[in-house]
């Protein structure tokens, strides 16, 4: 999904350009001519650096897996090498990074992009040099109906995670079918930062809440840019609603400080990219307070007998644990090097082979992918039953007992809780 808080938050960009490859250097590479020597890994991400966890799960997490790979013989005999690049969330500069990864270094494959507008300036140049792109980050599904459109051409790309933005919505209205009853969430507002990811969640939300037996008491798209949200609030608050429903990356740190500084009659909840941070409680001193976000997982969930081993690991290696790219890009890598390894061919026709009817365990769960004639082709399989696909968990930030912080709580689907909803003390 898309995310990119502000400078006042703990998601700060650099807005370096880098320089556009040479036209006379480019052109579509054979896919028939595997690269040969190092196994090399190109990793696309938005910045790196401990201000940015989002880009730096990426980065580090593809490393971490290629060390694991090395102290385990490598693939297909060879080392593993990881080349990371930058796009500063620029579709032009992500375009000639992507460029000079598969063009000037040959890379096998490449993992990385969390920004939905750089994977789609993105699609025609992974088409052109035929190597694998296995996304980790953008959710928009137009990634996957280009190549629902013409399966040759884009049939390079892979979506490992998270689910797309359709499927991000429907996850939505599973748990708010099964859970807010109890919660006392009977009636929400539905609030939506108005950029290319959101837009397909707006729409499953719109048609979809109401059959769900959910009271949606208004929805408005905002201003990605929003400062203050106290009209906002005002609104929601008006309508009599039991919690603010939200999809929100960008804004999504003002607007939960100033949803705990004003104490709003309703709860607030839903897909909140900063609060999937397991540091973000210093970060905002607490004010995500019994907020509610999905998350593809926490450092605790043992969502398979992977999750746990790579939190700990990749916290061993950097010294936090990541946020949600870092255990999609981990398994993009570990799941490429799978492939090439039952394939036994760095062939990238092989691998799309291979890929196309693999079932992996991976941090996140089972790692499928939809067939080429169904409506999501390459997309990673969304399962609300967690068995043959992925399914986000829920969590809720709850205070520590002591007084010294807040900690994520998983608290759906049932088989992942660590614990229950609680409802915001002022509410």
């Amino acid at each position: 999904m898309r995310a990119n808080a502000d400078r006042r938050t703990f998601l700060k960009g650099t807005g370096a350009v880098g320089l556009a490859a040479s036209a006379g250097c480019l052109g579509g590479s054979s896919s028939g001519d595997a690269p040969s020597g190092a196994f090399k890994v190109g990793v696309l991400t938005s910045h790196t650096g401990t201000e940015n966890p989002i880009g730096n799960s990426i980065a580090r997490s593809a490393e971490l897996a290629a060390e694991e790979l090395n102290a385990n013989g490598g693939v297909l005999g060879n080392d593993v090498e990881v080349s990371v690049k930058t796009t500063n969330e620029q579709p032009q500069r992500g375009k000639t990074k992507y460029e000079e990864l598969t063009v000037s270094e040959n890379v096998d494959f490449t993992t990385g992009v969390f920004t939905s507008e750089v994977l789609l300036n993105l699609m025609d140049s992974i088409a052109s040099q035929q190597k694998v792109h296995m996304t980790a980050g953008a959710a928009t599904p137009e990634a996957s109906t280009m190549l629902k459109d013409d399966y040759e051409k884009y049939k390079y790309w892979f979506r490992t995670g998270p689910v797309n933005a359709h499927f991000l919505g429907a996850n939505m209205v599973d748990f708010a079918e099964a859970n807010f009853s109890d919660m006392g969430w009977d009636s929400v507002y539905v609030l939506t930062e108005d950029y290319t990811w959101t837009e397909p969640v707006d729409e499953v939300l719109r048609n979809q809440l109401a059959d769900a037996g959910v009271e949606v008491a208004g929805m408005k798209r905002y201003a990605g840019e929003t400062s203050d949200f106290s009209t906002i609030y005002d609104q929601v608050e008006a309508s009599g609603a039991d919690a603010a429903f939200v999809a929100m990356a960008h804004s999504g740190s003002t607007a939960i400080v100033q949803y705990a500084k004003q104490q709003r009659p309703f709860a607030f909840g839903g897909i909140h990219v900063p609060m999937q941070l397991p540091s973000y409680w210093g970060l905002v001193n607490g004010a995500c307070a019994f907020g509610v976000t999905q998350n593809t997982a926490t450092p605790q969930s043992e969502i398979t007998e992977k999750t746990v081993p790579y939190a700990e690991a990749y916290k061993g290696k950097v010294g936090k644990y990541p946020v949600y790219t870092g255990y999609i890009a981990y398994d993009a890598v570990m799941q490429y090097a799978a492939a090439a390894e039952s394939a036994d061919s760095r062939n990238p026709d092989d691998v799309v082979g291979e890929l196309e009817s693999s079932s992996f365990t991976g941090t996140a769960g089972t790692l499928r992918y939809y067939g080429k004639d169904e409506e999501y082709p390459h997309d990673i399989v969304y399962d609300e039953s967690g068995e043959n696909g992925v399914r986000p968990l829920w969590l809720q930030w709850k205070p520590n007992e002591n007084g010294d912080g807040g900690s994520q709580t998983a608290i759906y689907p049932d088989s992942l809780a660590s614990g229950s909803y609680d409802s915001p003390p002022w509410v």
